[in-house]
């Protein structure tokens, strides 16, 4: 951050300190970075707070894994080859109750019609009706 390539580490904290800086290490188990697309999981990462001038910064040392969004595992519930079939994709249970009660049928029909539609509710209700 100031170039201090070959400073003292102690002489650094003391300008920083002077400075109104306030550098904290958090004991973090697991930091998760949500994009659209995926998730970064780090696990086993340095987590450092840093406080300066009303604001807080997060710094994250590690290496993450990359997951895909909706990728972490099946819906209680449904089991391993029913999320094979729906191509890993979780299907929430309120849309399976929200698809049930608008074409009138079951939860299970309801279910396998948003499989087969994937994921896609106004599908479902159509193939449904």
């Amino acid at each position: 951050m100031f170039g201090g390539g070959g400073m003292n580490p102690r002489k650094m904290k003391q300008m920083m300190k002077q400075m109104g800086i306030d550098v904290t290490e958090l004991d973090a188990e697991e930091v998760v970075i949500r994009t659209a697309d995926e998730e970064l999981v780090f696990t086993d990462a340095q987590v450092t707070r840093m406080d300066a001038q009303g604001q807080q910064t997060y710094q994250i040392v590690g290496e993450p894994e990359a997951r895909e969004r909706g990728a972490a595992g099946a819906v209680e519930g449904e089991s391993g080859a029913d999320a094979a079939e729906a191509g890993g994709a979780e299907i929430p249970d309120s849309d399976v109750q929200i698809v049930a009660q608008r074409a009138g049928a079951s939860e299970d029909e309801a279910r396998e019609a948003l499989e087969a539609e994937n994921g896609d509710l106004a599908a479902a209700i159509s193939r449904l009706e």
